[in-house]
This record gives structure tokens, sequence and C-alpha cells, in this order.
């Protein structure tokens, strides 16, 4: 698989508040974010996943960004059978509240949730008609109010992803394509 990155450097600059004592959310997310995409689709680039996602069914918009280049680069690893061989990486300005922070231990005890559901393999139960533990946290968290999730990278500790479950809506996240 070739992907082309369009991205000046492959760290993105970011400003997150820290949560406040009495919310599990981050109050205000912004910055650059990246997506690959298929050349050919771009029109669609944040139209979100067309097919299930470790935090969404099929039937869930859901737009996965990842906080860097390299964060692409790794998340494209578990998915390279199912995507076109060329790939361009894009920029994504994104500005949210209503975040929650996967690798924040305090906010997941105060919403009942484990990790290693959120984590654990997906595609295998999804596949044979089952409920991944992910699409229960998806669950949890919407209940909870959130707008998405910051998601801990399991192929190169260290990078995480930015997973939106509504965006230019109402008063949720607002998100478009740098340069577009």
């Amino acid at each position: 698989m070739k992907i082309k990155a369009s991205a000046k450097n492959s760290e993105a600059s970011h400003e997150a508040t820290v949560p406040t004592q009495d919310s599990v959310f981050i109050p205000v997310l912004r910055g650059i974010f990246y997506r690959a995409i298929d050349p050919q689709f771009r029109e669609y680039a944040i139209t979100g996943s067309r097919s299930a996602g470790r935090y969404s069914r099929p039937e869930e918009p859901t737009l996965y960004l990842s906080s860097s280049v390299d964060g692409v680069e790794a998340a494209m690893i578990a998915h390279k059978d199912a995507r076109s061989s060329s790939l361009e990486i894009i920029e994504i300005e994104v500005e949210s509240t209503g975040i929650i922070d996967l690798r924040d231990s305090s906010a997941l005890a105060k919403l009942g949730i484990d990790l290693a559901d959120a984590v654990a393999p997906w595609q295998d139960i999804a596949t044979s008609g089952g409920t991944p533990s992910s699409w229960t946290v998806r669950d949890q968290l919407i209940e909870a109010g959130a707008n998405g999730l910051i998601d801990p990278s399991r192929k190169r500790p260290g990078l995480s992803h930015l997973v939106l479950f509504r965006w230019n809506e109402g008063d949720g996240p607002s998100v478009r394509v740098v340069g577009a």
C-alpha cells in the first residue's frame, strides 16, 4: 500500500484543556488531525466510515482521525487489505467539546468503563454477527453525552487517534478539510 502524505510534518499541534474535577470530558479540543483517503473520493473525506469499525456499527457514521501522520500509518496496518493501494493523507481541522480521553483512567472509572473493553479485538466478533465490547463502550459514552473519544494506538504506543461520533451538526464538533 502506498501512502502519500500531504502534511508538512508528522506531528500535529493540538490544544486540549484538562477536564475539571466535575467533568469527565476534555472541555475543548482543537487542532489538526490526519486521515488517509482514496484520492478518488476526496469529496467524501469527512463523511465518516462506510463500514464497521472499532467504535462503529456499519450504520453509525463515525469519523476516525489520527493525531499525527505516523498515527495514520500505524492505524492503516490493521486495514491494509480493505483499502485502496494508493492513499493520500489529508489534514483535518477539528474543534470539539465533549471528548473522553481513554488514556484518563479516572474519567473511565467515573463512567464505569474498562479500557480493556475499548481495546479488545473486535473484527472477528463483528464479522460473525456479534457485538464487540468496543461498540458497547461507544454506546456508554454517547449515553454520557460524549461527542467522541481519544483512543490510544495499539500498534504504536504513545500515539493516539480521535474518534468522532457526531460532527458538523448543531452544537457538535466542527470539522473541515484544510485547504479545501
